[in-house]
């Protein structure tokens, strides 16, 4: 049983379940996964599979190819490590990740990069509540003091401010499996999860 696999989202629509409620669900285009390299506690300390997303052929440096072309994955795109605990299943360097491997109704942990906002003011970024929207009142949404002038004379570390908003890791834990296609590798999941139409994501089996 694989600990998880590489996917891109699709996006979102609505599936219909039997007794007539509807379910939004996002669409995952799923694998088919290359285990590119296998990590044992003897030579690397732990135990976990590299898994390699067999989508398109990609110019890769020297080092790269060289490291695919062990396990024959010469054509991935997106590469991720998954630890393994006992149960996970005895995978080897070449074997091969499917959407088949999970079941509906299944829970699984979602990771991915939310979307890019660009510069953001503390309003929207922290969500500041503002200064009053009054006439004369020239704080609307300002973040306000951020440090004293005479002492300490500077501004704190981690200070909320301003400044680029997402392209952060999220992970959305505990989204159902609504529904597995093999055929075309795709997983529903009921829900949203991170990052764009297109976005790369790991599914992983529930660990909470």
């Amino acid at each position: 049983m694989s600990p998880g696999i590489l996917g891109k989202k699709i996006g979102m629509t609505q599936v219909f379940t039997a007794d007539g409620q509807v379910v939004p669900v996002t669409l995952v285009k799923a694998g088919p996964c290359i285990v590119t390299q296998r990590k044992t506690p003897a030579t690397d300390g732990y135990d976990a599979i590299q898994l390699g997303l067999v989508e398109y052929a990609k110019k890769q440096n020297k080092p790269q190819a060289k490291h695919l072309a062990k396990s024959g994955a010469e054509g991935v795109r997106f590469q991720r490590e998954f630890h393994l605990k006992g149960g996970s299943g005895d995978y080897k360097q070449g074997d091969r990740v499917l959407a088949e491997e999970f079941k509906p109704n299944e829970v699984v942990d979602v990771i991915g990069t939310s979307k890019g906002r660009g510069f953001a003011g503390v309003v929207k970024r922290h969500h500041f509540r503002g200064g009053d929207a009054t006439h004369g009142s020239m704080f609307h949404r300002a973040p306000g003091s951020i440090g004293a002038s005479s002492f300490p004379s500077r501004v704190f570390p981690g200070m909320k401010m301003g400044g680029r908003m997402g392209t952060d890791q999220v992970t959305v834990r505990n989204l159902q499996i609504v529904s597995v296609d093999a055929e075309d590798s795709v997983i529903a999941l009921k829900g949203a999860i991170p990052g764009p139409n297109g976005g790369y994501v790991m599914v992983r089996r529930a660990k909470r």
